[in-house]
């Protein structure tokens, strides 16, 4: 999947306009990046990317940016 196509899934996920994300925002100033949106998150990459995240390694995270290197990381 490309950058752009999971930018914009997470987009729709946390309720954005498409287009709205870039990748360098930090987790804590988006204003729907809450728990629903983390369990969102697991499911959608486990079904693009057939991989388990876990919430510790999501806590880990504070931009989108490393929210997108987890999928690789996990596989």
């Amino acid at each position: 999947m490309e950058r752009s196509e999971f930018l914009c899934l997470l987009d729709e996920l946390i309720e954005l306009e498409p287009g709205t994300l870039k990748g360098e925002e930090t987790l804590d100033s988006l204003e729907n990046w809450n728990s629903l949106a983390v369990i969102g998150y697991m499911a959608l990459v486990n079904d693009h990317y057939g991989v388990i995240v876990s919430p510790k390694q999501i806590s880990a995270c504070t931009t989108i940016d490393e929210l997108m290197a987890l999928p690789a990381k996990s596989a």
